[in-house]
């Protein structure tokens, strides 16, 4: 419970590997006046590097490996599952590599968001920023928005930019955007958190 007296959401974050942005999300979530608490992370890697971090900071984890199910379904509904066992509230996507399906992202509507490294509606799926760096953007960024069944297409909540600098690699304009998901991803969090209070 916070300072005020209500009660936190309660929030599962799902992952695919290291998690740096859940890191982010449980670091904001310390202090005690942030709408939304870490309750539960997943990953569908056994082996991501996240697990062993929230372990780490005393949040329930679990891995769900995609691999030992049949179908994509099957798969989604020991998530979903999983997610009403922790009385899960909010579902935040930091870096998880599984594309949802329409039926499970229709049960989470309105109560799912995901990070992505580019500025929506440019760039959705993977290699963003070699592609920024293809078409000669001058600045690029990341976006946090709603999941829906269209990948990368739900509404946003939060943008940040930076500029594209010459002689920039891709792996330059990763680090410079990682810093600013960090940034907005708690923000975002927060935001819809209070909206459903």
């Amino acid at each position: 419970m916070s300072q005020s007296g209500k009660l936190r959401k309660r929030v599962a974050v799902l992952i695919s590997g290291r998690g740096s942005n859940m890191n982010a999300l449980i670091e904001a979530a310390k202090d005690a006046d942030y709408p939304a608490q870490i309750s539960l992370v997943i990953s569908n890697r056994p082996a991501a590097r996240g697990l062993d971090v929230a372990r780490s900071e005393n949040i329930a984890a679990v891995a769900i490996d995609h691999a030992g199910f049949e179908s994509r379904e099957d798969f989604e509904q020991e998530l979903h599952k999983t997610l009403l066992d922790h009385d899960i509230e909010i579902i935040a996507c930091a870096g998880f590599m599984r594309k949802l399906t329409a039926s499970f992202t229709r049960k989470w509507e309105g109560r799912m968001i995901n990070i992505h490294p580019s500025l929506l509606p440019k760039y959705k799926g993977l290699n963003t920023h070699q592609r920024a760096l293809d078409a000669g953007d001058k600045e690029h960024g990341c976006t946090v928005h709603y999941v829906t069944a269209e990948l990368d297409s739900g509404p946003n909540i939060m943008q940040a930019t930076v500029p594209v600098l010459p002689g920039d690699m891709p792996d330059d304009l990763a680090a410079r955007i990682l810093v600013q998901e960090h940034r907005i991803f708690p923000l975002s969090l927060a935001e819809v958190a209070r909206k459903q209070t």
